[in-house]
């Protein structure tokens, strides 16, 4: 875990319930997964031996009542713009099937190129180790500008026509000085974006992405992504709204892991040193797929088994009149 108080700055925990317990001498996630490589040591081996005798009270900053705040769970913390955010869709069947009757009224066939594009997953991305699979859906979300923490809030812009969660686990990886891809664990993420916008048409799907996520509150990093079962909801003031079971990982996927990363890293620009990559994995329920508008001050909380405590996040929306942006001309 990650964290910031405003005299102290920032520090590096593990959670040791109903403890964190701070690790020394590393003050970042980012920091210390670069060290367990450059150092050729497993980073578990680096967290055991930096951790110290000072702890505190997970419940107390869980719940925002302490001066110390919650980080993402993983970021760059010296340049955000080199950490990319971006996600694989059409990976769980009924995302795709979602994304079918959002997208009926855009097309005649009985089936959409949505759910075509699942089919194709289905048949062709799980493939024997070191065989490539069939290319899944890829999507732009942003850079590390618009990831949000635990208790934090997910706006909905006033250019924008809808904000809703989608409950997802992220993958969060780091380049090394070699340009080569690690993996360094797995983290709860609202991945949170317009249906509205995309429902319009699917080729709004790219600009429906762009708007803020959080991951969080922790990174694990030895949870086997094969079958996690989770949670999401919606609370509104005090009272329960909707509530869902949600499955995911590579048992509950038309997609192997190998073959998701694959078909991201494949790309040079992908693997530039020093980079972090948040991938989100996709997901098999939200809200709007069964007819919920959520509104402003709507809490979204979701969370998976093996993945620590539930990522909760408030929505915000702007009600202010859209501007024009104006572009200015260098003569």
């Amino acid at each position: 875990m990650q964290l910031q108080h405003v005299e102290h700055g920032r520090r590096l925990a593990i959670v040791n319930e109903p403890f964190l317990s701070i690790i020394e001498p590393y003050e970042t996630c980012y920091d210390i997964a670069l060290a367990a490589i450059a150092q050729g040591k497993r980073l578990t081996q680096l967290l055991q031996e930096g951790v110290s005798s000072v702890q505190m009270d997970y419940d107390l900053i869980y719940q925002g009542d302490s001066d110390w705040r919650l980080l993402p769970a993983f970021d760059h913390p010296y340049d955000p713009l080199h950490c990319m955010l971006s996600g694989t869709g059409l990976t769980h069947k009924a995302s795709a099937e979602n994304r079918q009757k959002m997208h009926m009224a855009q097309q005649s066939s009985v089936e959409t190129d949505s759910m075509k594009m699942y089919r194709w997953g289905e048949e062709g991305g799980k493939v024997p180790p070191g065989q490539i699979g069939v290319q899944p859906e890829w999507f732009y979300k942003g850079n590390g500008t618009s990831l949000r923490a635990h208790g934090a809030a997910l706006s909905v812009p006033n250019y924008a026509d809808d904000g809703g969660e989608e409950p997802e686990v992220a993958g969060v990886y780091i380049i090394d000085e070699r340009g080569r891809p690690w993996r360094i664990g797995f983290c709860t993420a609202n991945e949170f974006s317009d249906h509205q916008m995309e429902k319009k048409n699917y080729l709004y799907l790219a600009p429906s992405k762009i708007r803020n996520c959080a991951i969080g509150p922790e990174l694990v990093i030895d949870i086997d992504f094969d079958d996690i079962i989770g949670k999401v909801g919606i609370i509104r003031e005090t009272e329960s709204m909707w509530r869902r079971t949600i499955k995911t990982g590579e048992k509950n996927m038309a997609h192997s892991l190998s073959n998701l990363e694959y078909h991201h890293f494949k790309y040079a620009n992908h693997r530039q040193p020093g980079q972090v990559h948040i991938h989100f994995f996709g997901a098999d329920a939200f809200s709007f797929g069964e007819g919920w508008v959520l509104q402003d001050g709507d809490m979204m909380e979701v969370q998976w088994e093996g993945l620590g405590r539930p990522l909760k996040n408030y929505l915000v929306v702007d009600e202010g009149e859209e501007h024009m942006v104006s572009v200015q001309t260098m003569r």
